[in-house]
C-alpha cells in the first residue's frame, strides 16, 4: 500500500503524516500555476515574444515566466517561433500561443 494519498484527483499527492498546511499549500500551488499560465497566454495574445517581453506584458518576473515556459510548450499551449535578443542582449527563444483563453 502506498504512503501517498489524494483526497480528490485535483489535489497533489500527499503523505498521511503531512501536516494540513502542506496539503493546503499544495492545492494553492496548483491554482497559482494555472494563474501564471493564463497570464502568459494572455500576454502572447498580443503577438509572439521572448521571455523578457512576456514577463513585462504579464506583469510577472522573468524567472516566474521561465519556470512555466517548458511545461507550457510540452503541454501544447505555446511553441517556439524563433529567436530574438532579450533585454540582457543574449538570444532568447520567441514564443507564440497555440490557443486563446479569455
Amino acid at each position: 500500500m502506498s504512503d501517498y494519498y489524494a483526497e480528490t484527483l485535483d489535489l497533489p499527492l500527499f503523505r498521511r503524516t503531512d501536516p494540513v498546511t502542506s496539503k493546503i499549500a499544495g492545492s494553492a500551488a496548483r491554482q497559482f500555476k494555472g494563474e501564471h499560465e493564463r497570464r502568459i497566454i494572455q500576454a502572447l495574445a498580443a503577438g509572439p515574444a521572448h521571455r523578457d517581453e512576456i514577463a513585462r506584458r504579464a506583469g510577472m518576473t522573468r524567472d516566474a515566466v521561465w519556470r512555466r515556459l517548458a511545461a507550457m510548450e510540452r503541454g501544447g499551449l505555446i511553441e517556439k517561433a524563433g529567436m530574438a535578443r532579450g533585454d540582457s542582449g543574449l538570444k532568447q527563444a520567441v514564443y507564440q500561443a497555440l490557443t486563446t483563453q479569455k
